[in-house]
């Protein structure tokens, strides 16, 4: 099991983030539905919560899923993503990206819902809707992890995402989706915080700077009293 724990040492702020969501599912799956209800109303990124709790709301927002019965895909899709940006990133321009563009998203996404609101295009109850999860930074991650591939596969994979996140926009987008284009556009346009940038090309072996950062192999370091 080395290597699942040196993949996990490798991303941290990954799996820290997957286990808070990991215990939030858990809280909303064992919590009556009234008391579930009163949790993913309280802490959504609305405009209602935004108004009141500004901050708490954008980041707490970002910590919980509305079914619980996801986590599992969630923690897939962590992995996939997350898990191998942050490794090639390192963990704090990951955290710079996904959660820039978390915010940013959230922020735009509801500032749309308002314009639609005033419009008369939507009901004022929607200034209460729930808005939670972590698709935003999903999103993002997938953007990013765009130039960690190599051609041909990075245009293959590109136009998947392109057409993953564009069909719903243009088929009767909500608020959500364009939230998702918005992380996304961010995530492609983290291009500067990226290795790539520098000129450094993917690697060819799936390590990357966080990896080098992590030190030198197990059979490399030097004993210490905790591990043995």
């Amino acid at each position: 099991m080395t290597w699942a724990k040196d993949w996990v040492r490798s991303s941290p702020g990954t799996h820290i983030w997957l286990l808070v969501i990991g215990i939030t599912s858990l809280v909303i799956a064992a919590a009556s539905e009234g008391l579930g209800q009163f949790l993913v109303h309280r802490t959504s990124s609305n405009i209602h919560e935004l108004n009141e709790h500004p901050l708490p709301s954008l980041l707490i927002s970002g910590f919980w899923i509305e079914r619980p019965e996801s986590f599992l895909l969630y923690a897939v899709m962590f992995e996939l993503l997350h898990a191998n940006v942050e490794r090639w990133t390192g963990t704090a321009r990951w955290l710079l990206t996904v959660g820039g563009a978390h915010i940013a998203a959230t922020l735009a996404s509801q500032e749309l819902v308002l314009l639609a609101i005033e419009g008369h295009r939507l009901p004022r109850s929607m200034t209460h809707v729930v808005d939670i999860g972590v698709s935003y930074g999903l999103a993002a991650a997938a953007g990013v992890l765009t130039y960690r591939l190599r051609p041909p596969w990075r245009y293959g994979y590109l136009a998947g995402v392109l057409v993953f996140f564009g069909i719903p926009l243009l088929t009767g987008a909500t608020f959500t989706d364009f939230g998702h284009a918005i992380a996304l556009v961010m995530g492609f346009a983290a291009w500067p915080l990226t290795p790539a940038a520098a000129g450094e090309p993917p690697p060819k072996d799936g390590t990357g700077p966080a990896d080098r950062a992590a030190g030198p192999p197990p059979e490399q370091r030097p004993e210490s009293p905790q591990e043995r």
